[in-house]
């Protein structure tokens, strides 16, 4: 396996990780009733501000990981991995760690680096892809 199907493989878990940690508190504040049902009206509670912010993070996540794994995807079957690729990979998966508690705890401006950091790895990966 290449190191850019590793760091997928990890971001993957992560996320799933990230899910539980968000749906746990969750359930619990907005009840079973509401997370069980089809969800056609909005909650009659809002999330609190610090789950409201785990679900908002993994959002954020699930919109980062398409990307990374279209250019993990277009590395790995153009052939095209390399040192700078895996570094690209790896860069992305520690800024997908790092923006979790970022985000949860409001770091600003550090929570938006650390995001870019993660875009531009996948950006420069694919890039790198093309060369």
């Amino acid at each position: 396996m290449t190191p850019e199907l590793t760091a997928l493989a990890l971001a993957i878990l992560v996320q799933a990780v990230q899910f539980v940690l968000m749906a746990i508190p969750a359930n619990m504040e907005l009840g079973t009733e509401y997370t069980t049902s089809p969800r056609d009206t909005p909650p009659d509670q809002q999330l609190s501000r610090r789950t409201g912010r785990m679900q908002r993070a993994l959002n954020n996540h699930f919109e980062g990981l398409i990307l990374f794994t279209a250019a993990v995807v277009l590395v790995t079957v153009s052939g095209q991995s390399s040192w700078f690729t895996a570094l690209c990979a790896w860069i992305y998966l520690i800024a997908r760690i790092a923006y979790v508690p970022a985000y949860v705890r409001g770091w600003v401006p550090a929570r938006s680096m650390i995001w870019a950091a993660g875009f531009a790895a996948t950006v420069l990966m694919t890039l790198a892809s093309l060369i």
